[in-house]
């Protein structure tokens, strides 16, 4: 029988909120007043064929590929479940990360593919090392999965090492899936998207978590253009048409995304000076600190995350998402990026709770 849940994303639905919330994974939502649109010139319906022209030109131009290579999808999770459903058929083998984004491997699990895994080690502060990719391919081997930034630790993958996925996964005849929904998060010479690396290179991206507009479910894939529709074909089965509004407001927000950048980056940069400190204070809680992503995956002291933040939520008032869904228990990932005092109370409330033993 296929794997017809995802237990995070229902942990996220139900277990998640609390009054200090560092269980986030991406910025706070952007004020829907504050963005400059004309909301007389709002209309129910549109023409969508395969895709919203004026949306499509918006995603390219800010992709830098063109139009026929984007596909629209409702957020980064259904972009990478209807690119997976394109690529894959049941049995084929896929290669993931590992630690990786658990809905991820979800989707992998329901299309009933061949998983095997390749490690983002903890000690090497979770960066991807092609030769692991190496060793883990086999002439079996149809999609190569990776997150990038990496969903927990925000660790960038550089393009050198991606480039070398790539030349591996064109020598066994597979593709390369690369979701970039933090890459957005390097706010500072911020990378190319990886599909000018090689017609091999499938990404997947949405405004959903670098820009505050979550709830537009404004998501894509880019991919090479034959596969590209094969994917709008099969989207069929998923979704007849994106609601319009959203589509309208979606390309409002491609008009004005410095904005909605610039506003989340001051947020993310001052939580990101108070976890620095807190990090200096505590040297026993082992992290992949890096200068950018709205998430941090940390190692917490004594291995069982899952009971500490139990106590935290019930005690303190504060949640953090347990590594578990990320297949490593002894860990817990924190969000950064939605409200600054909060955040830090958050941490302080941590602190507090790693205290008390």
């Amino acid at each position: 029988m296929r794997y017809k849940q995802s237990e995070y994303l229902h942990w996220a639905k139900t277990c998640s909120r609390a009054r200090f919330n560092l269980a986030t994974s991406g910025v706070g939502s952007f004020p829907l007043r504050e963005l400059p649109v004309d909301y007389a010139r709002l209309e129910l319906h549109g023409d969508n064929s395969y895709g919203y022209a004026p949306l499509q030109r918006a995603i390219a131009s800010h992709a830098g590929v063109d139009a026929d290579c984007v596909v629209e999808a409702a957020g980064t999770s259904m972009a990478n479940h209807l690119a997976m459903a394109a690529i894959l058929e049941p049995g084929d083998q896929v290669l993931m990360e590992e630690p990786v984004y658990g809905p991820i491997l979800d989707a992998a699990r329901y299309l009933e593919a061949d998983i095997r895994r390749f490690p983002r080690r903890a000690e090497d502060a979770f960066a991807i090392d092609p030769e692991e990719v190496r060793r883990a391919v086999t002439p079996r081997t149809r999609l190569i999965v990776l997150t990038n930034l990496h969903n927990p630790s925000s660790v960038l993958t550089p393009e050198p090492a991606l480039r070398r996925i790539g030349e591996l996964a064109a020598d066994a005849g597979a593709l390369v899936l690369v979701d970039e929904v933090y890459l957005d998060a390097v706010y500072d010479h911020t990378p190319a998207t990886a599909l000018n690396y090689g017609p091999q290179f499938v990404v997947t991206n949405s405004l959903t978590k670098v820009y505050g507009v979550s709830g537009l479910r404004c998501g894509w894939i880019l991919a090479a253009p034959e596969l590209a529709w094969k994917m709008r074909r099969l989207n069929d089965l998923y979704g007849s048409l994106p609601a319009h509004p959203a589509e309208l407001l979606s390309v409002a927000a491609f008009e004005h995304l410095a904005l909605l950048r610039d506003r989340a980056r001051r947020v993310v940069e001052a939580d990101r000076a108070v976890l620095t400190a807190f990090l200096d204070r505590h040297p026993e809680i082992a992290a992949a600190r890096t200068d950018f992503g709205t998430t941090c995956f940390m190692r917490l002291p004594g291995g069982d995350a899952d009971s500490f933040l139990d106590r935290l939520r019930a005690e303190r008032e504060t949640s953090a998402v347990p590594g578990r869904f990320f297949e490593m228990p002894d860990h817990m990932r924190i969000g950064m990026g939605v409200n600054s005092e909060m955040f830090a109370e958050g941490l302080r409330r941590l602190e507090m709770m790693l205290a008390a033993g």
